[in-house]
């Protein structure tokens, strides 16, 4: 039996990742677009075609609607500019000049975004040739066959939903957040060299990059929501995520501002303990509850269904209570020391102030109302944007009590 090619073993074990797909559904697409167009039109080799479907087969299907429409606004406007040349000047290096800024100018007004140097590439294509009128046609007709393939394509084979490497990429937030946590616990009760604390500060500060990467995924797995026949609820998914990873954040910049602190404190007592062995081991303590805390959280954000959603609600209010009982047990060790020896006292104030922030971000009835505030920001937003959309989605909408319940965040977004 031969023996298969590694890069193809590689592209089976990653079939399902968002690069592999969108390889593999915008080589179809482009090839469909050229067949069509080799049918529809007389061109010998109308490669605009399948340029058009590679462009307009994003990831998502919202994505290849704007895409494609914006594609064709780009360039129809390159060709109306070019044949309005066409008929007053000719090709010199002057009349290029004029053409290419003019094109420009054109496609910002148009709103081509991405697609404004499309304008000046249509508009150079089509003043290039003697017969600018029949390149400028049938340049347009190619553009509107690959763009109606690509568009029928996602379709006919509508693109995956990309909810959940979002929500794995959440959870491994999460997770090297509860290490940092439990790290920054340890040794307490021992003297810290500074270069150890320090290097805590900057494993802080690199969870700001994991930070970016999962709004990246966030982003990509609420586009794929957004006009998907395939999802229910499409709302609450995107708010759910996008209010849990806000939490995050804020919670990595409090982590960042306790490295900081603790650094400062072994700066300050550097042939000392950071704490007396008793306060050592209820901060410790208190560290351990703050990071199951964090992971809960991200559990219960990412909890598909009602049953598991409950079960973390459960779990993160336990370990929240621990949480709270655990940070005013270190209040009132600390406050004692402080009485007898009050070295430093700012900067355990300040790390006390910083439990206090990160408990108050992942408390369960804050979220309940922040999400609640998101969902009719978001409601508000889309009546405002699309007011005939709106009132048909009400209209249409099924009764609340056939509907499937997802999850306690949905049933209390909908008090």
């Amino acid at each position: 039996m031969p023996e298969v090619p590694e890069p193809v073993i590689e592209l089976v074990r990653r079939r399902r990742e968002p690069v592999v797909v969108q390889a593999l559904r915008s080589t179809a697409a482009a090839t469909l677009a050229y067949a069509a167009a080799l049918w529809l039109t007389d061109a010998r080799a109308p490669l605009l075609a399948p340029l058009t479907a590679l462009l307009v087969v994003q990831v998502t299907l919202y994505a290849t609607i704007t895409s494609g429409i914006t594609r064709v606004n780009a360039v129809v406007a390159g060709v109306t500019v070019a044949v309005g040349f066409s008929a007053l000047v000719g090709l010199s290096w002057w009349s290029l000049g004029l053409l290419i800024l003019t094109s420009l100018a054109v496609g910002h007004l148009v709103r081509a975004g991405d697609f404004i140097p499309e304008v000046a590439i249509s508009a150079m294509l089509v003043l290039g040739v003697s017969h600018a009128t029949d390149l400028a046609l049938s340049r347009v007709l190619e553009t509107l066959i690959g763009a109606a393939v690509g568009l029928l394509f996602n379709f006919l084979f509508v693109p995956p939903v990309w909810v959940q490497p979002a929500e794995e990429a959440l959870v491994d937030l999460a997770d090297r957040m509860r290490r940092l946590l439990l790290l920054m616990g340890e040794q307490l009760g021992v003297p810290t060299p500074v270069h150890r604390a320090a290097a805590r500060l900057h494993e802080a500060r690199r969870l700001d990059n994991d930070i970016t990467q999962v709004d990246a995924a966030l982003v990509q797995a609420e586009e794929s929501l957004r006009l998907n026949p395939r999802v229910k609820e499409a709302l609450l998914s995107r708010v759910v995520l996008r209010t849990g990873l806000d939490t995050l954040e804020i919670c990595t910049t409090v982590m960042r501002a306790m490295s900081r602190t603790l650094t400062d404190l072994a700066r300050a007592r550097e042939e000392e303990p950071l704490f007396p062995h008793e306060v050592a081991e209820a901060v410790e303590e208190l560290f351990g509850n703050v990071a199951r805390a964090v992971q809960s959280f991200a559990v219960l954000v990412t909890s598909s269904d009602s049953a598991s959603s409950e079960e973390a609600e459960d779990r993160l209010a336990a370990e929240m209570e621990a949480g709270r009982a655990g940070r005013e047990r270190v209040a009132h060790l600390l406050l004692a020391r402080v009485q007898e020896h009050p070295r430093q006292w700012h900067l355990l104030g300040a790390l006390l102030s910083e439990f206090d922030r990160v408990l108050d971000e992942l408390d369960v009835e804050k979220r309940s109302t922040r999400l609640a505030e998101e969902l009719d920001r978001y409601t508000r937003e889309e009546r405002d944007r699309h007011p005939v959309l709106y009132e048909l989605k009400r209209r249409f909408r099924l009764p609340r009590s056939r509907r499937r319940r997802r999850s306690p965040d949905a049933d209390r977004a909908e008090v």
